[in-house]
């Protein structure tokens, strides 16, 4: 990166700091940009990454397993790409192995999330992306995600809606053919 970028994402913060009606140059501020062009590069790391090279280690050795594998309460964080306001929640990801594909480390599941959620985003699409993800990169029988989140761009702005939530699912292969794989992915989901 230039110097010139880094000088210039400062500015963009202090003309912010100005629009809402404060003083850049004041003491209270004075360090602000630099902060928030330091928190900006954390919060939207998810840029950076890559959904394959996240997939891509897989566990071979666990006998052809076949059964569903589901990974909840995956906290995440986002921000609602029409306010630029926190949205955040809670993601299930669950998947049905194909016997020669092998499974994914359960870690490399919530990095995943992480990885879509940390850009700016809609919940909609944070679902899609996820569950389109590991369809493409792993190649599962089935995929199942959903996620629940409390976006501040409905609490502390507009209808001001304090304790709604919203909730998106994503579901393919197994998940939508066989009623038993979606009854059974469902329940687990429920019992979070």
């Amino acid at each position: 990166m230039c110097p010139n970028a880094q000088t210039d994402k400062h500015s963009i913060v202090r003309y912010l700091i100005r629009a809402m009606g404060d003083d850049p140059d004041r003491d209270g501020l004075l360090e602000t940009p630099a902060r928030v062009v330091k928190s900006w590069k954390e919060i939207f790391s998810g840029y950076d990454q890559d959904p394959e090279m996240i997939l891509s280690k897989r566990f071979q050795d666990i006998d052809n397993y076949d059964q569903m594998i589901v990974l909840d309460d995956i906290d995440f964080v986002s921000h609602c790409e029409h306010h630029l306001l926190p949205f955040y929640g809670t993601a299930t990801v669950a998947y049905l192995p194909s016997r020669t594909q092998g499974v994914v480390g359960i870690s490399k599941l919530a990095r995943l999330v992480h990885c879509f959620a940390n850009r700016l985003q809609i919940q909609e699409r944070l679902t899609q992306q996820i569950g389109k993800a590991l369809e493409l990169h792993v190649d599962p029988i089935g995929v199942g995600v959903v996620i629940t989140a409390t976006h501040n761009c409905m609490k502390v702005r507009g209808v001001r809606c304090h304790n709604s939530k919203m909730t998106t699912s994503f579901l393919s292969g197994k998940f939508i053919e066989d009623s038993d794989v979606r009854k059974e992915f469902l329940e687990i989901w429920k019992k979070q």
